[in-house]
């Protein structure tokens, strides 16, 4: 942020953007900001990282969450708050320091590591560091103002089932005897059940005498699973059959994906 005359606003002016008329209360007569502005932004940050801590836990109800994820968002609304309020005052210092805080700039204090998932919870942990940006610079009420419009956003996405594939990605294990050719033998149950299948690998067990069948496939939503895997086992010999309710679930078969 530059100032108009020497690039870089100062403290009082980040702190009273918000409402010009409450000014008064946001800082001293020095012009500073008070202990009190500096404690309004950081629980602001906490309490918007708590709804959308909450907001993730209502769209993931039915797939599970981790409580360590849901935990951390509104740490991290009130660290990158902190580390903002720091960084502004810094730009008050009667030291003259200048510092230029730009949004990309903000992003770069935090660095998110993770397991490989699902990229919509990678959004709402950038969702949490955007609420505590905006709370590091003053602007507590706009904070709110974004979060309730992208709250009602995603909620009405999640409860409309917008963009809901209409297949589900599994992984589907098979184990037939050796003098069973594998090829081709399945195909008719998997174009009744599948719009999409791919043989993954292929492994023997108990000393040859079985073959395991690992696929990948996109099961019809309207698929009746059981029928399944039963018209499955009367092609197999009634060996073992096994879906996956999650895709390439086995990851021995596909080094490159890790």
């Amino acid at each position: 942020m530059l100032n108009l005359s020497a690039a870089a606003f100062s403290a009082a002016n980040i702190f009273t953007r918000l409402f010009d008329d409450q000014s008064q209360y946001w800082i001293d007569t020095a012009g500073h900001m008070t202990l009190g502005i500096v404690m309004i932004c950081i629980c602001c940050a906490i309490v918007l990282g708590i709804l959308i801590s909450l907001l993730y836990m209502f769209t993931n109800r039915t797939r599970g969450y981790a409580q360590s994820y849901v935990i951390a968002m509104p740490m991290l609304s009130a660290l990158v708050c902190t580390v903002i309020i720091t960084m502004c005052l810094l730009i008050d210092n009667s030291s003259g320091t200048k510092a230029a805080i730009t949004l990309t700039g903000a992003f770069s204090l935090t660095r998110f590591r993770s397991a490989p998932g699902d990229p919509k919870d990678i959004a709402y942990i950038f969702f949490a560091l955007v609420m505590g940006v905006v709370c590091g610079i003053g602007y507590v009420g706009y904070a709110f103002v974004i979060f309730f419009a992208l709250a009602a956003v995603l909620l009405v996405i999640n409860l409309t089932g917008f963009a809901m594939p209409h297949a589900q990605d599994m992984t589907l294990k098979i184990t037939i005897p050796e003098n069973l050719n594998y090829n081709g033998l399945f195909d008719s149950v998997m174009e009744k059940y599948t719009t999409s299948w791919r043989l993954r690998r292929v492994k023997t067990s108990d000393f040859g005498t079985l073959f395991d069948l690992v696929y990948a496939v996109r099961v019809r939503d309207n698929a009746d699973q059981k029928k399944f895997i039963d018209e499955i086992r009367t092609l197999n010999g009634n060996l073992d059959v096994t879906l996956v309710l999650y895709k390439y679930d086995d990851q021995i078969y596909d080094i490159k994906a890790k």
